[in-house]
């Protein structure tokens, strides 16, 4: 329902406030003063933040300044029991959703926090997708305006500015270090390196060398001491990409790494002090790695703090349009070129399930801008189709047959409601979206009245 941090002085109006939140299902944390509701506002994942205005040396005012300067979305309501105009306006001027006048019963309060909550959402609908939400997290190349991508960036935004260990999840081409790289930019390790690592492309001996190092000798070619790819990061991110590609052995090395925060060069004794924060990437099962074996329990909950799933393409197509001409238009430039594409063409690509996900749409385009003569991207330009050897000969599969009579059931209905898809769709007894998703699909095309 809501996470939602209460900052006030008194002990017994904190706790009071504390309870009658928790009563009605909200997550409540609580400050004990200024200085805390600063540090805790601004660093954790607040929907709406509480606060008393008249405290000790920090006052509401901070409060909601330090609030609003790191977790702009954050909605900010200010308890007074001075109730004086003026501080009434300071607040709303700094930022503050709303301010509330001791003493208030409980339904006032609920009622302003739900408020407060309703005007949360429905900003980050807007905010998610303006030209200066993207420039502000670092996420210019994220395209899309499905729910799971909200829900991509809406757990970026809480869990970046903190420093849990991330773990992202997802098939190939998904856009993993894309994210990785958004968490970094939006943390307050920015400023310091962001070192990348590719497990599965590196055996499990030279992995723990570029990790940790090595002192001079330690085997054969190590002619001088090496400092490791962790020493790189101090004070920084470190991604591991592919981590399911190691093994059991390295994990345990891995996971001390992490806990402890030290690390050894190969053939020293001596342990080194490091500050990283680790993000994680895998485009396998992790739970079922552990089951099997594969990958060490421990080190899967130490990784599995602030988790991420990114989902493949083929389960958000309403993002494909979006996507596609995101990257025409960045081909385009720079290539020097003209393009657009000619019709049933993206109706095409709508309907393809892309394997490789997001990455496959942009080689795709990208290969399909290089080739195109006229300025005109044709169907088979950019999704050829396959060699007769490879069609099935058989006749029509049952894939084929349900969607044939997927489409004569939601044409007819469009025809019997003269296009209007919110009386097919209730005709259909399905959602208005999942109907709009059917004919995007299908390649149904039909005025909206």
């Amino acid at each position: 329902m809501g996470k939602i941090l209460v900052v006030d002085d008194q002990r017994n109006m904190r706790t009071t406030l504390a309870m009658m939140l928790r009563g009605v299902g909200y997550e409540v944390d609580e400050a004990a003063d200024g200085a805390q509701g600063r540090e805790t506002g601004a660093a954790g994942a607040y929907d709406v933040v509480i606060t008393d205005l008249r405290m000790g040396e920090y006052d509401g005012i901070d409060v909601l300044r330090a609030v609003k300067d790191a977790q702009p979305m954050t909605e900010v309501i200010v308890m007074t029991a001075y109730g004086t105009i003026e501080s009434a306006v300071e607040a709303m001027r700094v930022g503050a959703f709303d301010y509330i006048q001791k003493p208030f019963t409980e339904q006032e309060l609920i009622v302003k926090v739900s408020k407060a909550l309703e005007s949360r959402r429905l900003n980050g609908q807007v905010q998610l997708f303006a030209h200066e939400f993207k420039e502000r997290y670092h996420v210019e190349n994220v395209v899309g305006r499905s729910q799971a991508i909200r829900d991509v960036l809406m757990r970026l935004i809480k869990f970046a500015p903190t420093d849990a260990t991330v773990l992202i999840t997802g098939e190939s081409g998904t856009g993993k270090e894309l994210i990785a790289r958004a968490v970094h930019a939006n943390s307050k390790r920015a400023q310091r390196p962001f070192v990348t690592v590719n497990c599965a492309a590196i055996s499990e001996t030279l992995l723990e060398s570029e990790l940790f190092g090595h002192a001079r000798g330690a085997f054969t070619g190590a002619v001088g001491a090496r400092k490791g790819l962790f020493e790189e990061a101090d004070g920084g991110t470190f991604f591991f990409d592919e981590i399911a590609e190691t093994t059991p052995v390295f994990q345990a090395k891995l996971l001390r790494a992490i806990q402890e925060g030290e690390i050894r060069r190969v053939g020293e004794n001596k342990p080194l002090r490091v500050d990283i924060r680790v993000v994680a990437a895998t485009n396998v099962d992790l739970g079922r790695a552990v089951e099997e074996r594969r990958f060490r329990q421990d080190l899967y909950y130490r990784l599995n703090v602030a988790r991420f799933q990114l989902p493949p393409l083929r389960e958000r197509r309403e993002d494909i349009p979006l996507l596609a001409e995101h990257f025409i238009a960045k081909y385009s430039r720079k290539m020097a070129k003209r393009v657009r594409l000619a019709d049933g063409v993206m109706e095409r690509l709508v309907g393809y399930d892309y394997p490789g996900n997001v990455r496959e749409l942009e080689n795709l385009v990208e290969q399909s801008v290089a080739l195109c003569m006229g300025g005109i991207v044709r169907v088979d330009d950019i999704l050829p189709r396959p060699p007769k050897s490879e069609e099935k000969q058989q006749g029509r599969t049952l894939a084929d047959i349900v969607d044939d009579a997927e489409r004569e059931a939601v044409e007819s209905a469009l025809r019997a409601f003269d296009g209007s898809r919110e009386r097919a769709a209730e005709a259909l007894d399905i959602s208005p979206t999942t109907l709009w998703r059917k004919m995007t699909r299908l390649g149904i095309s039909f005025e909206d009245r």
